[in-house]
């Protein structure tokens, strides 16, 4: 009888608990970052299409706007920087981004602030108006454009200018200020519809990429190395020392037990003279030791290197991800390694991966994985 906790509940079943909390936890965090991600490039798509400016919105500002301008977007605080020294920045284009992570609210080494002011996003041109002039960023005149991934700086360079100059802004609104400005560029050269075009593909291969919800793991697919601390990889590392220690004591080589034994017995050193009274005993003759033979050299021990297992578990079975011979009857101790599904030996065909990650004997047949999401893989030797 098997023994249990206070609950009544078996190691098997205590094991099924940890496993699943571990799962479930993993995949909300997996789809709650997903899940932002999605929500972010639907704003940016309702964003792009309806980003939209007018004279009015210039209003009180002293700025001279062109008969065919308009202000897109106002950021109330934004610093005017010059780089002392720069290489050619890559020219402007319309690629959006995904953030690399969270901007850091710094200076770049080789950055100095020179003004402070408002920065306008018109449809022709980019504005600082600050307290010691304005500076302009024409967009016809751009050569050169380019974001910083770690610092809320954009830095630009124009064809009317020696040196580069550019805007620090603050941390929470530079994306904004990036992507809008990315519009307003797109809007220059008639290229708005290239900017939603590449929304639409970012929102699809998204949606390609939600997590799957994993399959709830069962008291039967508890294996007796959860209670070794390291679970498979220590087994594997003792078995391997389990194999290679007797490898070694032979390699040693030992010395041979009848040198031991010669060495053991007394040499003789003189000839003794039998007393009167007492019979002579022979001396006994010592053999001289038979010549050792020489043993040929043993190859050493060499480990094949395995190859690459194309993303499969580490298992001694040659099992792998990598399109080789499909498994029709495999190793009794396959659920050992991989995660099989409940009934896996009744399955009649060859392995296979679904896509919550468990492995079923159904491979080839018409509902392979119907209740783990459909197949994934092909499971090779």
């Amino acid at each position: 009888m098997a023994k249990t906790d206070s609950t009544g509940s078996t190691w098997r079943y205590r094991w099924a608990h940890r496993q699943n909390v571990r799962r479930v936890s993993t995949y909300r965090g997996a789809e709650a970052a997903w899940r932002r991600r999605a929500d972010e490039l639907r704003r940016l798509r309702a964003l792009a299409a309806d980003f939209q400016g007018s004279a009015a919105a210039g209003a009180g500002l002293p700025l001279e706007l062109a008969a065919d301008e308009v202000v897109l977007w106002v950021l109330p605080a934004a610093q005017l920087i010059e780089v002392r020294h720069t290489t050619v920045l890559p020219a402007p284009d319309l690629t959006i981004a995904r953030p690399a992570g969270p901007l850091r609210p710094r200076r770049p080494d080789g950055v100095r602030v020179t003004d402070a002011g408002m920065a306008v996003i018109t449809s022709r041109r980019l504005v600082l108006l600050g307290g010691r002039g304005r500076r302009d960023w024409a967009y016809g005149r751009m050569t050169g454009l380019a974001h910083d991934p770690a610092a809320p700086v954009t830095v630009i360079q124009v064809l009317d200018r020696r040196h580069t100059s550019g805007l620090l802004l603050p941390v929470d609104a530079a994306a904004d200020f990036r992507f809008k400005l990315t519009l307003a560029f797109a809007d220059a050269i008639e290229q708005r519809a290239a900017v939603l075009a590449q929304l639409d593909e970012l929102i699809a291969e998204h949606a390609q990429l939600k997590p799957f919800r994993p399959a709830a793991a069962t008291p039967g697919q508890a294996r007796l190395s959860s209670f070794v601390p390291g679970g498979r990889r220590t087994l594997a590392v003792a078995a391997a020392i389990a194999l290679l220690v007797p490898a070694a004591l032979i390699e040693s080589d030992p010395s041979d037990p009848a040198e031991v034994a010669v060495a053991a017995t007394p040499a003789p050193t003189a000839s003794v003279t039998p007393s009167p009274g007492r019979p002579a005993t022979p001396e006994l003759a010592l053999k001289p030791p038979s010549p050792k033979p020489t043993k040929a050299p043993r190859p050493s021990p060499s480990t094949t290197p395995r190859g690459p297992r194309c993303g499969a578990p580490e298992n001694p079975l040659g099992y792998d991800f990598c399109g080789g011979t499909r498994i029709r009857k495999p190793a009794a101790e396959v659920c050992d390694w991989f995660d099989c599904v409940p009934e896996f030996w009744a399955g009649r065909g060859y392995l296979v991966q679904c896509r919550d990650g468990s492995v079923s004997l159904a491979g080839g047949r018409p509902k392979a994985c119907a209740d783990h999401q459909g197949v994934r893989r092909t499971v090779t030797k």
